[in-house]
């Protein structure tokens, strides 16, 4: 049998988080021999960056490929927050054009390029294909990533004292809203009282106790924490979790310090979900994870444009349940699955899982 046709194309948008890391897997010269400042600087100057073409994508639902490509926003993550906010929009759109021109027929927005300024709204705007941020999807996959690990160290989820911190984000907030009816105690944590009070009120009358706060100490007893926050630095450290606690880190940049790694042998640190795409993949490019696994962002992408769904998508500052959840059955009827776990860019083995529930419990 020959290949199947592909009608249906998508682009990806990424841009450097570990900055000399990533800019080493495209230019090993230069990311080896620029500082990180000197990285940043020069990153306000480059062009999009054409990284990949994407193929043997197939649904396991009706058996259509799908094609694609990986393009690079050269801005680093200080960069693009510091950068006025037109000046970020112009080098998003300018990957947009790049990727119109390719043939793409979506666009997904990796990473900050999802939420400066108004989270997609204006890129939308400005291009001829439709945009997603592809956080619909990953709020559905942090939720499952988080019952997981729950399962995994013993945790019964309606038993359970949950944190969200930066609860008031696109993302933070749907999770919250979905955890709500899932845990015995609820705790929002962000910057704005005002934000979180609001958020504890939708949050209300579920299965949970719901509290909100700016302060981080309600992570300090939490048996689960799902962090997702916008910030540049690392926010959560070492001596806020207990012993057995959980912790999924969403964000990217990401929230958890690698001195938890280092020193807290006794708490599982595990990455948002990691999604497997269905058929033979090739990205043709190593952006860090395990053959045919990928973002849950940038499956949201595949998974529209293998739908058909070509329109805009999650866009804004604002993700209903009921957006989330129908992304979440379109990525299942296509294949694509939440699969294992990482941390700090590793794999997590059963193993590993098993050392730290020990040592929680001594």
């Amino acid at each position: 049998m020959g290949q199947p046709l592909v009608d249906d194309t998508f682009a990806f948008i990424i841009h450097p988080i570990q900055i000399k890391r990533d800019v080493q897997r495209k230019f090993p010269l230069l990311g080896k021999i620029l500082t990180e400042g000197q990285i940043n600087y020069f990153s306000r100057f480059f062009p999009p960056v054409y990284l990949s073409e994407v193929h043997g994508i197939v649904s396991q639902a009706t058996g259509r490929a799908l094609r694609g490509w990986l393009l690079a926003c050269p801005f680093t993550p200080p960069t693009m927050m510091s950068v006025p906010v037109e000046v970020a929009y112009k080098k998003i759109v300018a990957c947009g054009k790049m990727a119109e021109e390719l043939g793409a027929k979506i666009v997904g927005l990796g990473a900050y390029t999802s939420v400066v300024g108004d989270a997609g709204r204006t890129i939308a705007d400005r291009l001829a294909v439709p945009v997603t941020t592809g956080d619909s999807l990953t709020v559905v996959m942090a939720v499952d990533a988080l019952r997981a690990a729950a399962a995994e160290m013993g945790i019964v989820m309606r038993e359970a004292t949950v944190a969200v911190v930066g609860a008031t984000g696109a993302i933070g907030k749907t999770c919250a809203e979905l955890l709500a009816g899932e845990c015995a105690d609820l705790r929002l944590i962000g910057r704005r009282q005002d934000a979180l009070d609001a958020l504890r009120e939708r949050c209300q009358g579920r299965a949970a106790r719901v509290s909100a706060s700016t302060a981080m100490d309600g992570v300090y007893d939490a048996d689960l924490i799902l962090t997702v926050t916008s910030a540049i630095h690392e926010i959560i450290e070492p001596e806020h979790l207990k012993p057995g606690a959980v912790v999924l880190d969403v964000a990217r940049p990401r929230d958890v310090s690698r001195r938890v790694a280092e020193v807290r042998d006794d708490v599982l640190v595990i990455e948002g979900g990691m999604v497997e795409v269905p058929g033979p993949v090739d990205f043709g490019f190593d952006f860090g994870f395990p053959l045919r696994h990928a973002y849950a962002c940038m499956a949201e992408t595949m998974a529209l444009a293998l739908e058909g769904r070509y329109e805009d998508y999650t866009i804004g500052k604002d993700i209903s349940v009921a957006q989330a959840c129908e992304i979440g059955d379109i990525a299942t009827k296509h294949g694509f699955r939440l699969s294992g776990f990482r941390s700090f860019e590793q794999p997590v083995t059963p193993e590993q899982i098993a050392r730290v529930r020990e040592r929680a419990h001594r």
